[in-house]
């Protein structure tokens, strides 16, 4: 099972479990993602995040604020930057960076997905891995909804398969309601979070 963090109730959900995080913009999803990333780091998870809207030295500092005084070394995460090369942004000379032409190339994130889980199981021994995609917002700006289900629905299996937990942020007054729906059927709950109130937790299955 995967402890959520402080906030959750001590909620714990099954191996294999992707939650959708779905908000308005600057409502706080990402910080929502990344603590349950930084709690898993405490009792010695992976973390792999997937983003599509900051660049990789972003996602460090803001990861490691939320660790807190978790050991740096263990609890650095890999990083799929699809935004760096599109901005121009300088790369970092770090091996648990990979990166990705943009958010449009969804074969080549899925490449690099599967070699950092390969590369933590075989260098790093670990077995257990949480991952926060962030965001699928911007894999639908640049793809019809029907190319980033199928896209979803294979990382999402990836994700059941080797037993991980997995967080997606989407921004929910982005898309139409047809669109949303279609993308909320490939999560086993979802947490919506609202500015200036609790985030509400819908967790089929959970435990507490």
């Amino acid at each position: 099972m995967y402890s959520l963090p402080e906030g959750f109730g001590g909620t714990e959900v099954d191996p294999g479990t992707s939650l959708l995080i779905v908000g308005p913009p600057m409502s706080g999803k990402r910080r929502i993602g990344l603590d349950v990333l930084a709690a898993g780091s405490a009792v010695s998870d992976g973390a792999i995040v997937v983003t599509t809207k900051d660049d990789a030295e972003r996602i460090l500092e803001d990861f490691h604020s939320s660790a807190g005084d978790v050991d740096a070394d263990a609890a650095d995460p890999g990083i799929v930057d699809c935004v760096s090369r599109q901005q121009g942004v300088e790369e970092l000379t770090d091996a648990r960076v990979s990166y990705v032409s943009s958010p449009e190339d969804m074969t080549g994130i899925g490449i690099e997905f599967s070699e950092l889980l390969e590369e933590f199981h075989a260098n790093r021994g670990l077995e257990r891995n949480r991952v926060l995609f962030h965001s699928i917002t911007a894999l639908l700006l640049y793809s019809n909804p029907e190319t980033v289900f199928r896209f979803l629905h294979v990382f999402t299996g990836r994700i059941r398969s080797v037993g991980g937990l997995g967080m997606f942020v989407v921004e929910s007054t982005v898309h139409d309601d047809r669109t949303m729906g279609t993308i909320q059927q490939l999560f086993d709950g979802v947490i919506e979070v609202a500015e200036g109130a609790e985030p509400d937790v819908r967790l089929p299955g959970a435990t507490t």
